[in-house]
């Protein structure tokens, strides 16, 4: 459910594209970034370095597992369960709140995860 966008970031940063505000969250261990990737066994330092060598999400994704670890259809379900949930109750709300603030939206009572906010930014959801 992550990981197509935290290739996008990085082939972003590389290019020098990517957006200010998301360059201190870049691979940090207390972000999505991080979390991705310990769940995959994978440094992040390694994986930039690999995408920005160039390849497909798929390739990138297949170069994970053998260099950190295989995910399995019970891997999916607790990651895709986990990201879905981002921010609401757990160690990211307050990086959720401070978001909140800086857009402007503290009264938003339908933006209460990560994802929300990320739809919300990218124009999914107004």
């Amino acid at each position: 459910m992550y990981f197509p966008r935290m290739l996008d970031k990085i082939r972003l940063h590389g290019s020098g594209e990517l957006h200010e505000d998301y360059h201190n969250n870049l691979g940090a261990p207390r972000a999505a970034d991080g979390a991705c990737c310990n769940f995959l066994r994978v440094h992040y330092r390694d994986l930039r370095e690999r995408v920005l060598q160039g390849g497909t999400d798929e390739e990138i994704l297949e170069w994970c597992f053998e260099k950190g670890r295989r995910l399995n259809a019970g891997d999916l379900v607790v990651w895709n369960g986990f990201t879905s949930k981002l921010g609401w109750r757990d160690f990211a709300t307050p990086m959720l709140e401070d978001a909140k603030k800086k857009h402007g939206i503290v009264d938003r009572t339908d933006i209460v995860t990560i994802p929300d906010l990320i739809d919300l930014d990218e124009g999914r959801k107004s």
